[in-house]
């Protein structure tokens, strides 16, 4: 059973009518939203590739903008977290150093899935047809499937800890969802076009 005090002291916290907060929910939105619009649509049209003249550097391009998204995403998390007030039972020494911990943790499942895929295997390369030889099933692949979503998930959540923050906390809920109706979308088209890719190599 829901503790409805316990969610109803934490929701005291929390003003989801506050500018920072709405917008940081946005731009949380938004971000996977861009992404999986842009690319679909430059796998449908090849308009990026044309425009810049490779699917190389319409890649790169992308991945760019997809990068400036999130550094903007993150600093509206924050002003969000700054805006609202602290929850005294996570303001304390212990508290911060176990979000650092599981903000570290997140990071490394970040910044080794990206040495993994590479820039382009990381930013949606498939999409502009540049398609890797085979399926990735090394740390930390091995061991979590979408080790980048849930590792960038895994980092606000540690950021929150870290700042005690009701909103924060609230906030990453929302990237958790963010990204898991980003995963509904993007799994399947993926494993699509990685099925017409075998399907033309067994026709050739």
């Amino acid at each position: 059973q829901v503790d409805v005090t316990a969610m109803a002291q934490f929701f005291g916290y929390v003003d989801v009518t506050n500018s920072d907060f709405i917008v940081a929910v946005l731009s949380i939105a938004f971000n996977p939203f861009f992404w999986n619009v842009v690319a679909r649509w430059e796998h449908k049209t090849r308009t990026l590739s044309r425009v810049f003249g490779s699917p190389h550097a319409a890649c790169y391009c992308l991945g760019t903008v997809i990068l400036i998204l999130n550094g903007v995403r993150s600093h509206c998390f924050t002003e969000a977290m700054k805006s609202q007030p602290k929850l005294e039972g996570l303001d304390c020494h212990w508290a911060y150093y176990l979000g650092l911990a599981i903000l570290a943790v997140g990071s490394l499942f970040v910044v080794s899935s990206f040495l993994a895929l590479g820039f382009i295997g990381t930013f949606l390369g498939d999409y502009f047809g540049i398609l890797m030889e085979a399926k990735v099933t090394s740390f930390p692949f091995s061991v979590l499937d979408n080790p980048m979503y849930w590792g960038s998930t895994t980092i606000y959540l540690g950021w929150s800890l870290m700042h005690a923050s009701p909103a924060g906390l609230l906030l990453t809920a929302v990237v958790a969802i963010s990204y898991t109706i980003a995963m509904l979308y993007e799994g399947p088209f993926t494993e699509e076009i990685y099925r017409q890719k075998q399907k033309g190599a067994k026709n050739k």
